[in-house]
């Protein structure tokens, strides 16, 4: 579990760090601009790390039903092996897709002016600025789609069907508590990171309301990260002990 949620921070690390130091130069400078290549670097390193984090949380997934069905035979099925190749695999998966939607998305051509309506360079505002969206690059996001975001979400739904059997079988009310904390953390950050991505890239560039999708990607791409390690902290007996002790230290001197 540890190993997952170190590389989990260390993505949320990565991925804030895409966005938020452009973000606050854009705050107190008057040169807001962005060049093609910086918005296309942007583009890629956001869409990758995406990816790999939704891969990520569905390996996590994985481990907590292992965790909950099959403790006895836990530490050989979620060997340092396996949990390597999971997140190995993770980052593949993600930027090889993110190569394939950048080189489409930048090979379209841009005719509606080069003001990104946006935070950021991301689909919604490109596809906007675009006059030539053809139906197979809308095929390629709904494929991108299916692969990335609503297959990780079934599998980490299924996961949690089976966790949810394997909870109701214990005849503990203990046991029972302890298994729903124990799944609490990634269940709630599954639920906010995977709702905001589907709530803005779920629909067709013709519905898209810039207005309305800028904040909510604001949310997965720059807050959601920041919390992701106070959600999981903050339900963790092990990090509560050590924050007592340091305060406790602290009343001392």
């Amino acid at each position: 579990m540890y190993f997952f949620i170190g590389n989990l921070s260390f993505l949320d690390l990565w991925y804030s760090s895409v966005y938020t130091p452009k973000i606050l130069v854009n705050c107190i400078s008057e040169d807001k601009s962005i060049s093609f290549g910086g918005c296309a670097s942007q583009f890629f390193f956001s869409a990758g790390l995406a990816y790999s984090e939704c891969y990520l949380l569905a390996a996590m997934a994985y481990d907590r039903y292992v965790a909950i069905a099959k403790p006895l035979s836990y530490a050989t099925a979620m060997s340092t092996k396996l949990c390597t190749a999971l997140v190995a695999l993770s980052y593949l998966g993600g930027f090889i897709n993110a190569t394939v939607l950048t080189s489409e998305t930048f090979t379209l051509s841009f005719c509606d002016g080069n003001v990104i309506d946006d935070f950021f360079c991301d689909v919604p505002p490109l596809v906007k600025l675009s006059c030539n969206v053809s139906e197979n690059y809308q095929t390629m996001l709904y494929i991108l789609l299916t692969f990335n975001i609503i297959a990780p979400s079934a599998f980490i739904l299924a996961s949690y069907a089976f966790i949810l059997v394997a909870i109701l079988r214990i005849h503990s009310t203990d046991g029972r508590r302890k298994a729903f904390s124990t799944c609490a953390s990634h269940l709630t950050a599954v639920t906010l990171y995977y709702g905001s991505i589907l709530f803005i890239y779920s629909r067709p560039s013709s519905s898209y309301a810039i207005g309305s999708e800028k904040w909510a990607s604001t949310f997965y791409t720059v807050v959601f990260p920041m919390l992701n390690p106070l959600i999981y902290s903050l339900r963790n007996k092990d990090v509560k002990k050590a924050v007592k002790k340091f305060m406790a230290r602290r009343t001392e001197f």
